[in-house]
């Protein structure tokens, strides 16, 4: 192989990176697209070749190229669509991958209706939160300067470059006959905001979710309630108990690491543990957890399942999206984060499954093209509003 082929194959090979890590230009992106097809149609290692095994022969150049765009992208962050029948899951017949659907002829249709999408982007969602202080003070944290923020009853309040909340103590313990003051911290639609306790424990809020809190951690129980979906990493304490409430439901735990998504829209409250162990439970009903198992409650009543893939469910908390869901679900999702209304032209098959993982960090378009690419559904931006269209 010439330096020169060698160098091309470098650049290239840069090209696709970018592209699965969603970096690309959309120059670079056609880039790839005109390579592709000039390795489909090129004959000049074949024109020599007798006429019967031309025809042989490029083919199998082709399917060369195709093994080895899937080798490069086996491991890319991908979305696959698949209908569930009967409890069965049945492959649909395209892959909804980044970069496979460019590499393997995206046709022109879909390539203008790509860059429409692009042309009305939305930004994803971002550090954005209000506290309300004791006295019923409302700071929005987001406009503020990092540093100290606040200070009560003893506790300094500061906020830090990565959008995270800090409760430090700067003297002795407050009068245990004294009434607890609490805060609140609100995050709204297309924001998220982290905050450590002043126990020292770690809570991150996802999108349009709230959590109220004592200033300080008195009596037997440390107690804290939430609405939304959260993310706690508890400081352990085996003489006060760590309780979560929300809806009807409380979580007890002594220090663990576990998530609760208690959205008001949605049908039923999830908890799921990922270290230690948790008590669920509402009304006269309890549940003990073990690392791995999700509680789902609603309807009175309080369901276990095992065997749970914890990284889907804390996805949000790590900086990305990962779907195993019909559509509505995922855009329930991604009207929470992007802000967005999503508006349904038809109603989609609650049983055609999205199964993939996609970085929150990224424009609307990133997501909504993978979704595009089976051909089934279609996205107009007007506004904040997206259309969903067959």
């Amino acid at each position: 192989m010439s330096d020169s082929q060698k160098e091309f194959d470098k650049y290239l090979l840069e090209i696709i990176t970018r592209f699965k890590n969603g970096e690309a230009t959309a120059a670079e992106i056609r880039e790839i697209d005109q390579w592709y097809e000039s390795q489909s149609t090129n004959t000049r290692y074949t024109d020599q070749l007798p006429a019967d095994e031309q025809l042989e022969t490029r083919q199998k150049m082709l399917r060369n190229v195709k093994a080895s765009i899937r080798q490069e992208t086996e491991h890319v962050v991908k979305l696959n669509a698949y209908k569930k029948i009967k409890g069965l899951a049945i492959a649909a017949t395209v892959l909804l991958a980044i970069g496979t659907s460019i590499y393997f002829g995206l046709d022109k249709q879909k390539t203008e209706h790509r860059q429409l999408v692009v042309a009305n982007d939305i930004a994803p969602g971002s550090n954005t939160a209000t506290l309300t202080l004791a006295n019923g003070k409302k700071i929005n944290l987001a406009a503020l300067n990092n540093g100290q923020i606040a200070s009560q009853s003893g506790i300094r309040i500061s906020k830090t470059a990565d959008g995270q909340l800090v409760y430090e103590s700067i003297a002795n313990e407050t009068d245990p006959g004294s009434q607890p003051e609490f805060n609140t911290i609100e995050v709204p639609v297309g924001g998220q905001w982290q905050v450590i306790l002043p126990d020292r424990s770690k809570v991150w809020l996802n999108a349009l979710s709230s959590i109220t809190y004592p200033l300080h951690f008195t009596g037997k129980e440390r107690n804290v309630k939430i609405s939304g979906e959260a993310y706690f990493e508890v400081a352990h304490n085996p003489k006060m108990p760590f309780k979560v409430h929300s809806n009807g439901q409380t979580v007890e735990v002594l220090g663990t690491h576990f998530n609760i998504m208690a959205y008001a829209d949605e049908k039923l409250m999830k908890t799921t543990l990922l270290e230690g162990a948790v008590k669920v439970s509402e009304g006269k009903q309890t549940r003990l957890l073990v690392p791995g198992e999700q509680a789902q409650v609603g309807g009175g009543s309080i369901a276990v399942t095992r065997a749970i893939d914890v990284e889907d469910v804390v996805a949000w908390k790590n900086g990305y999206f990962k779907f195993d869901e019909n559509l509505e679900a995922i855009m329930a999702k991604v009207a929470k984060w992007y802000n967005v209304e999503i508006v349904y032209q038809f109603k989609p098959d609650p049983d055609i499954v999205y199964a993939g993982k996609v970085s929150r960090a990224k424009n609307i378009s990133s997501l909504l093209k993978l979704i595009e690419f089976d051909g089934d559904v279609h996205f107009k931006i007007e506004g904040r509003r997206v259309i969903v269209m067959k």
